[in-house]
């Protein structure tokens, strides 16, 4: 394979959370490379110095994760159109000429994480509701669209970053009002939370599921914890439930790629050692 070490890591303020690490070590080990994989905690203040001194260091690249996702993009030389689309980027790559190039494998990650769940799931099988209007939720509406969504509803706690995007977006995606998230749920076949609502030490998301299908996919964008009050809520209905954990992992795959030249796989031995450390 390579006789060169392969650095890359992940940049993000605080970053000592990420549970990237993990993921990549251990396909490091698995594919028996030489490289490894850091955490690298950059002050916002700090950020076109890091990204800069990636070439320089002779890394690969790295992730790049909250808060820098849109602040990164103006570094690269170039940045996939996808990722444009998405207005932010996840993983930068280093080319051999020293080029910095953006890529967001975030709404690719998710997407996969709802076939793994799902094998039959398609986009267009009714409208898809998202709470939250950030990064998480412009990078899953884009790869909806992607996939075909024909109706996506989003509601936001400050309506007017759901308008935004609504507006930005055009058809196929609409904005309600925070006040109409129980109701707004009735027909669809696919609920998503991207707030952090629900995550822990913070609030439960306050929804009523009553006019959720029970045919609906529910995913949450959360992982720490695995089952939030809202997936499991969704579970005991008989809705199949998606937690974040799958658009880790996945989101993962194509930037080891890009880095490493193997494409890995997310098999139930690394699940379960990711799920370990949470």
């Amino acid at each position: 394979m390579h006789n060169t070490f392969i650095m890359a890591g992940v940049m993000g303020w605080p970053v000592a959370h990420s549970r990237s690490p993990v993921i990549h070590n251990h396909w490091i080990h698995h594919h028996g490379l030489s490289g490894a994989y850091g955490r690298f905690p950059v002050e916002p203040r700090n950020l076109e110095a890091a990204i800069r001194g990636l070439q320089a260091l002779g890394l690969a690249g790295c992730n790049i994760t909250i808060p820098h996702k849109v602040e990164a993009m103006q570094y690269m030389d170039w940045v996939d159109p996808l990722a444009q689309r998405m207005g932010a980027i996840n993983t930068i790559v280093v080319r051999p000429d020293g080029a910095l190039h953006g890529f967001n494998n975030d709404g690719f990650g998710y997407i996969q994480s709802l076939r793994e769940a799902q094998p039959t799931w398609c986009a267009d099988a009714g409208p898809s509701v998202i709470l939250g209007a950030g990064g998480a939720a412009r990078a899953i509406v884009v790869s909806l669209m992607d996939a075909g969504a024909t109706e996506i509803r989003i509601l936001n706690r400050t309506r007017s970053k759901a308008e935004a995007l609504a507006q930005e977006f055009g058809a196929p995606v609409a904005a309600f009002d925070w006040s109409e998230r129980h109701a707004v749920l009735n027909g669809a076949s696919l609920l998503v939370n991207t707030t952090n609502q629900g995550m822990h030490g913070e609030t439960a998301l306050d929804l009523q599921l009553e006019q959720l299908p029970t045919s609906a996919l529910v995913s949450d964008a959360i992982y720490v914890p695995l089952e939030t009050p809202l997936l499991a809520a969704a579970r005991l209905r008989g809705n199949t439930t998606v937690n974040g954990l799958g658009m880790l992992l996945h989101q993962a795959r194509p930037a080891f790629h890009a880095w490493f030249s193997v494409m890995p796989d997310v098999t139930p031995e690394l699940r379960h050692i990711v799920t370990q450390t949470l």
